[in-house]
């Protein structure tokens, strides 16, 4: 790598690293910003909910990079020609073309790191962040969204809907039910409790002063009673995400998982619109880096061919639109819409051909 090349990074970097740091912060506030101040005003324990946060950064991370760096290349080059530094360059017999080596190096570099993090750290951050939010709900049932005289439900092992009649200070519930439904038909049995508690450090519900009735058309079969007794919980309510789903998005599983699973699909005729989204995402994401790194140097040569500054507006802008783009395209994918291949990998080849027609342009110029 030549001078040349080293001071356009150097010009770059700064603007990467700055970049990636407000769009992480962004990314992680915007996704829980209406989850966190409701924890800390019903007393969730602040440090759970910091740590929470902290478990969401390598997720940002993973999807910042391309996106900070296609803001930063902007910036760099944008503050290279505004210098006339690029003029400079090309008087001394340096083509403008020779930006894309080193800011194509870069964009390599940035994708081998998002994957990494895509498949490295990142499930096991949502691991373990879903464990800490079921901690939160443990160390203080109130976080649920109970007070006195409301109810919720939960869900058991079993998939059976536990309904709370009602939370008192310290966590103690009251008026507990748990139904097994049959479609279509009348439940098969009913246990009522009249107090009960989650178990701390548990996924374990503990009823107390009890009752067990099976039904079959309709009819009471047995009823029995019980002092105490235990049920494992599937569901506490513990998720912070906008789905409020307790299954784990298949974008977080491991990539051997995700392909022995999306195989089975394909091989039974399976339509799972949203794991096959996330098989490709898995690649499509990290390799925006460089679909983006292109695009920004194509559209910096482009610019100062023709006379034009970017700016910081037009990066902003620019940096929204495929963000924008990217988030309709996941959405239509997982939803269906379109195959999984064409949604994740759209946004990058977008970028790609937008790059190379800025090319064509400036070559006719």
């Amino acid at each position: 790598m030549n001078t040349f090349e080293r001071y356009v990074l150097n010009e770059i970097l700064p603007f990467l690293f700055g970049a990636l740091a407000a769009v992480i912060t962004l990314l992680v506030v915007g996704s829980l910003e209406k989850v966190i101040a409701p924890l800390l005003a019903k007393g969730a324990n602040p440090a759970l909910v910091a740590r929470v946060l902290a478990l969401n950064v390598p997720e940002a991370a993973a999807q910042a990079l391309p996106i900070a760096l296609m803001f930063a290349t902007l910036l760099g080059l944008s503050r290279l020609a505004a210098d006339s530094e690029l003029k400079s360059a090309l008087a001394a017999g340096i083509p403008a073309t020779r930006l894309f080596r080193p800011v194509l190096a870069l964009g390599l570099a940035v994708t081998v790191l998002a994957f990494a993090l895509g498949e490295g750290l990142v499930p096991r951050a949502k691991t373990e962040a879903r464990r800490v939010q079921q901690q939160i709900v443990l160390d203080n049932p109130r976080v649920l969204g109970l007070n006195a005289g409301q109810s919720a439900v939960l869900r058991d092992s079993l998939g059976r809907a536990i309904s709370i009649g009602q939370i008192l200070p310290g966590g103690e519930l009251r008026d507990l039910r748990v139904v097994t439904m049959q479609a279509g038909l009348p439940p098969r049995e009913v246990i009522t409790a009249a107090s009960g508690r989650l178990r701390p450090g548990s996924t374990v519900l503990e009823l107390r002063s009890g009752q067990r009735v099976t039904y079959q058309d309709a009819r009471p079969v047995t009823v029995l009673t019980f002092q105490s007794g235990t049920l494992p919980l599937q569901d506490t309510g513990t998720e912070l995400g906008a789905e409020g789903s307790s299954d784990l998005n298949p974008i977080y599983e491991p990539l051997p998982a995700l392909i022995a699973r999306t195989n089975t699909y394909r091989a039974q005729n399976i339509s799972a619109p949203a794991d096959f989204t996330a098989l490709h995402r898995k690649f499509a994401g990290p390799l925006a880096a460089l679909a983006l790194a292109f695009f920004a140097v194509a559209l910096a040569v482009f610019s100062f061919r023709s006379g034009r500054d970017l700016g910081m507006v037009w990066a902003l802008l620019l940096t929204f639109a495929y963000y924008a783009t990217f988030s309709v395209f996941r959405i239509m994918g997982e939803n269906g819409a379109l195959p999984g291949a064409l949604a994740a990998y759209a946004p990058d080849l977008i970028a790609i051909a937008a790059g190379a027609a800025l090319l064509w342009l400036t070559a006719r110029r």
